[in-house]
């Protein structure tokens, strides 16, 4: 009885290892699948077909209705960064719109999905209180605009110049091209310098006391306003800045684009010192005199 049984199993195994008998079984699975396929595009092919032409669709609604959005803000002349906030949640609408009535399409309720985000949405919240934070100080600063695309700003210790503000966070440029990303929950609730599209340049130059320090000023005055760097919308300030130990100081204020302020420092540079050169007047800098007192003895 034992070696019958024996005998049944080693013919078992030795079918099962028969490379015929496995391409078949491999071969029907194929056959399986390839029916199940068929199956569900003849009986679901047109509505995937109705499905996907109404997302595509939709889709390129969206990003007109968006365009037209964005231009009926700047016809209005909204902020930038409010007219890009709402052509992109116009968008956004309507493609979740879209998705609902495609996925429609195909017989999907889409209840349990609603059920279900909100549950995630629920757990997610919980956390990412952090992310969310920077969410809501980011919708706050859309709404309210402290500050807007171009403006220069100075929050935290950093100081750039606005290129970009999303929900989560603001981008900044500084003098050399430098992108600042920083958190919205970080500006939010703290001191904002804002100087809108100006950096202000403070400059000095020393003149000795011989020369008349009024008359320096007039021809500073005057080769300042020949610069092209000079902001329209404030006066440079040009005047006595202080009476030091060995020069008088000369302090120079003006307002120039954050974006070019190196290069206007270094014009402004350039042209004082072209204007003291012609005027022939002097610079003065450290020197010390030695007198040798002979002892008479």
């Amino acid at each position: 009885m034992a070696e019958s049984t024996s005998e049944n199993s080693t013919e078992q195994v030795v079918k099962t290892l028969d490379p015929a008998s496995l391409l078949k079984d491999e071969i029907d699975q194929v056959n399986r699948i390839y029916n199940i396929i068929v199956e569900f595009f003849t009986n679901y092919s047109f509505q995937l077909i109705g499905a996907f032409i109404i997302f595509i669709i939709g889709y390129i609604f969206a990003g007109k209705i968006a365009n037209f959005v964005l231009k009926l803000c700047e016809r209005h002349k909204l902020d930038v960064t409010l007219s890009r906030f709402l052509a992109n949640t116009s968008k956004m609408l309507i493609v979740v719109m879209i998705t609902i009535i495609a996925l429609g399409k195909l017989g999907i309720s889409v209840t349990p999905f609603i059920a279900a985000i909100g549950a995630i949405s629920l757990g997610a919240g919980l956390a990412l209180q952090g992310l969310l934070s920077n969410y809501a100080a980011g919708f706050n600063i859309i709404i309210i605009r402290p500050f807007v695309v171009g403006d220069t700003i100075t929050v935290q210790g950093v100081t750039g110049l606005v290129k970009e503000v999303l929900l989560a966070y603001t981008i900044l440029t500084d003098e050399d091209n430098v992108e600042i990303t920083i958190p919205n929950k970080h500006i939010v609730g703290e001191v904002l310098h804002n100087s809108r599209h100006d950096s202000l340049l403070e400059l000095s130059v020393g003149i000795d006391y011989s020369e008349n320090p009024l008359a320096v000023v007039e021809m500073l005055e005057d080769a300042i306003a020949k610069l092209d760097i000079v902001s329209k919308a404030r006066e440079p300030q040009i005047g006595i800045e202080a009476f030091a130990d060995s020069a008088i100081n000369i302090g120079i204020r003006l307002w120039t684009p954050t974006e070019n302020l190196y290069t206007s420092k270094y014009k402004a540079y350039k042209a004082i010192y072209l204007t003291l050169e012609n005027a022939n007047i002097k610079i003065p800098f450290p020197q010390r005199d030695v007198h040798l007192i002979k002892d008479s003895a």
